[in-house]
């Protein structure tokens, strides 16, 4: 994945709560396996019916949403993910994510930021205006057009992992390598058989 740590984009508003993943990606687009071109399908109803708001000039391209409470409630389906990061969205700033959906996120190199409902209008304020901001993951601050400052909190577990581009094969290795070795090495004395190598046939 590709490292996250600094992101000047701006901000698009969605602020209707309970957006499920049937609106961001609809089931009938789940037959496609490939990320690539995915986006295309993203919202696509609300897109098909004219004036969404990612199409519209001063919106397009941006990379961060500020949506509602409960963004991507409903089935587990990461096609929707996979759909938002193909159209280029790389951070989502929300009161609240479907528990699920926000894993997934994660997973596929996007940040969800879950903020105070203050600090969420105020963002929401800014990109209903059109304003860049900037997203800082090593500070983890949201700064804004007028110069305000925002923080927010991250787990460093899933903090780490986006900093440094980790699926979570890389944060397991990162955690636990001590004690892999450890197991390996204790393993090797107790069953060497298990690391011989197979004879080759023939």
């Amino acid at each position: 994945m590709e490292p996250f740590t600094r992101l000047s984009s701006r901000a698009a508003p969605l602020s209707q709560a309970n957006i499920d993943t049937d609106i961001i990606l609809p089931a009938r687009f789940l037959l496609i396996t490939e990320k690539a071109g995915l986006g295309r399908y993203a919202f696509f109803e609300w897109r098909e019916a004219g004036n969404f708001v990612l199409d519209q000039p001063k919106w397009r391209g941006a990379q961060v949403l500020v949506t509602g409470a409960n963004f991507g409630c409903g089935s587990s389906r990461e096609h929707a993910p996979w759909a938002l990061h193909d159209l280029g969205i790389r951070c989502i700033v929300a009161p609240s994510f479907g528990e699920i959906f926000r894993a997934n996120l994660l997973r596929n190199g996007m940040l969800p930021i879950s903020l105070a409902e203050p600090e969420w209008r105020m963002v929401l304020a800014s990109a209903e205006r059109a304003e860049p901001i900037t997203i800082d993951l090593l500070s983890t601050a949201i700064m804004l057009a007028d110069g305000s400052d925002i923080a927010f909190s991250l787990p460093d577990s899933e903090r780490q992992a986006l900093l440094n581009g980790w699926d979570e094969i890389d944060g397991i290795r990162s955690r636990y390598s001590n004690a892999i070795i450890e197991f390996e090495h204790r393993q090797r004395q107790v069953a060497p058989w298990l690391w011989e190598k197979e004879p080759i046939n023939g």
